[in-house]
């Protein structure tokens, strides 16, 4: 389609920010006393203390003169009345389909977070400076800087946009550049991301494709005999994962064929009634056969 058979792009938000007085923002619901405990409430309070907001709000013009209605950013909106401001820089949405804006929000994942620190140290923000605005201690901050120095860009880009404790990077870096793809592949197909998988990723992990074979795995609550039948197991399961792959898209053939020959025998009336009468038994397999192949053809 042509950029004129398209025609204009419409746009969702006026092209400026307003500051707008916090009275004069009226929020679609109440933020719980329980979130204001969170830790993601402390860090919103203690970056716009340290560095302002960064992301302006969403606000829709309520009708009346000079008032608004808050779509997105209740949470920024709190933070600033309990710092005691008294004005809030914010979008302006044009019409009600910005309510599906914070939909499409995508919060900031560990690697994000990551290239933003070592973003601003490198542009001269002191670590005190970056560690109160996200909330965090010194230590911390460190950490999350050099969460990626041994992890693999293939595997940095597998992660990018995934939640991912820092703590299971320090289980991928003790892997080989190729365990620590399989590890985040295997992490994204289970959507789990937690320092525990990682961990007993780790175990399963077979010594040639760890950085450090000749030294001895270390996992909570795992002897290393254990460690070593895990990473058997692992390595069993590839091998057999890896032959059902090789030969499914044959199988998978053969199986439609069959069932579409078989569902033609039992289509037909004739066919039917000779089975029924001389080897029900046969016929009751034909008829299970096709009943449950539905779903592969």
């Amino acid at each position: 389609m042509s950029a004129k058979s398209r025609g204009p792009v419409k746009l969702s938000f006026e092209r400026k920010t307003v500051r707008i007085a916090i009275n004069d923002i009226a929020p679609l619901h109440q933020v719980a006393p329980a979130v204001k405990k969170g830790v993601k409430y402390r860090q919103i309070c203690s970056s716009i203390r340290e560095v302002g907001t960064i992301e302006p709000p969403v606000v829709l013009r309520s009708g009346e003169a000079g008032k608004y209605i808050m779509l997105d950013g209740h949470l920024r909106l709190e933070a600033c009345k309990d710092l005691a401001h008294t004005h809030l820089v914010c979008l302006i949405a044009i019409d009600d389909e910005a309510f599906t804006y914070n939909r499409h929000i995508s919060r900031l994942a560990a690697v994000q977070e990551h290239k933003m620190i070592v973003r601003a140290i490198e542009r001269g923000v002191p670590e005190k400076t970056i560690a109160k605005a996200l909330d965090v201690r010194i230590p911390t901050l460190r950490a999350k800087t050099q969460m990626l120095h041994g992890i693999c860009s293939e595997a940095v880009d597998l992660l990018k946009d995934k939640h991912v404790p820092v703590h299971t990077f320090g289980a991928l870096k003790k892997m080989t550049p190729l365990r620590q793809i399989e590890a985040a592949e295997l992490m994204i197909s289970m959507n789990i991301f937690s320092q525990g998988y990682a961990a007993s990723l780790l175990a399963s992990t077979p010594k040639e494709q760890l950085v450090e074979p000749d030294k001895p795995k270390k996992v909570k609550g795992l002897t290393e005999r254990q460690m070593d039948m895990m990473a058997r197991e692992s390595t069993s399961l590839d091998r057999e994962f890896k032959m059902v792959e090789q030969s499914y898209g044959g199988d998978h053939l053969e199986l439609v064929l069959t069932i579409g020959y078989l569902r033609k025998l039992i289509d037909n009336t004739r066919v039917t009634r000779y089975l029924e009468r001389n080897y029900q038994e046969i016929y009751a397999e034909f008829r299970r056969l096709v009943d449950s192949g539905q779903g592969a053809t």
